[in-house]
């Protein structure tokens, strides 16, 4: 997708990164965001490549504070972007701050229900360092070429081992449920995400339970950011002018 942003009015936006990147993982979607006119807050989010010692009472609730922190020093309404298990970070300030959040952007991942963590990895010296691109699948990282690859290298950092499998822990109110949620999803439409829905347990529930909730398919793999950030940015700033 070629062109500028097309949304007439400014918002503050939070950038939340997913496992093992920091707040330079955005680099290349802020400018087309702020091109739009956009106060764009990219985060690096605690313990992030700190050894053991430092890091190892970090958990997701951590995380989750930093993020509200974000919004909190806005001052006003935010939208808030979470890619991969960011969106479990983006949910749960969402559901702390729902009266300030007038939209929130899942990038790759969905929703997590209450009581789930993000996924399992490996631990090493008390901390999850990076497993590498070849960890994951094909349809991931096929559109990383090697520059790519090369080039992103330097960002990414271990994360305290508790995030990753700490579950979250999400109010009974259900005021996240009334904020906007858009799902831009890699290689996912709105009617083939549906049509799993049904194999994914409280995360469907979780996810049929939102009052305004609309999914785009990317056409990437799980890093727009890194192999399409010009898309990434448009789909974010397309979503806001909703």
């Amino acid at each position: 997708m070629s062109g500028a942003p097309i949304t007439l009015s400014s918002m503050d936006i939070i950038l939340i990164p997913g496992l093992w990147l920091d707040a330079s993982s955005w680099n290349e979607v802020i400018p087309p965001l702020e091109r739009a006119g956009h106060r764009v807050h990219p985060l690096t989010l605690p313990g992030l490549g700190a050894p053991s010692a430092e890091s190892g009472a970090i958990g997701i609730a951590e995380w989750v504070a930093a993020g509200v922190a974000a919004v909190d020093a806005v001052g006003g309404q935010a939208v808030v972007v979470g890619h991969s298990g960011g969106g479990n970070v983006a949910w749960g300030v969402v559901d702390a701050r729902a009266d300030l959040v007038s939209r929130v952007i899942f990038v790759d991942t969905v929703p997590p229900p209450s009581g789930h963590g993000i996924s399992e990895f490996d631990v090493v010296d008390g901390v999850i360092p990076f497993p590498g691109w070849d960890f994951f699948p094909a349809e991931d990282v096929d559109d990383l070429d090697d520059a790519t690859r090369a080039r992103t290298a330097s960002l990414v950092h271990s994360v305290p081992a508790r995030v990753p499998t700490d579950p979250i822990e999400l109010g009974d109110d259900g005021a996240r449920y009334r904020v906007p949620a858009t799902l831009l999803m890699g290689g996912l439409d709105q009617e083939t995400l549906e049509s799993e829905l049904d194999q994914w347990g409280p995360y469907a529930d979780e996810f049929r339970a939102i009052d305004e909730v609309e999914v785009v398919r990317i056409g990437s793999g799980h890093w727009p950011q890194f192999s399409t950030p010009a898309r990434l940015a448009q789909l974010i700033d397309e979503a806001i002018a909703r």
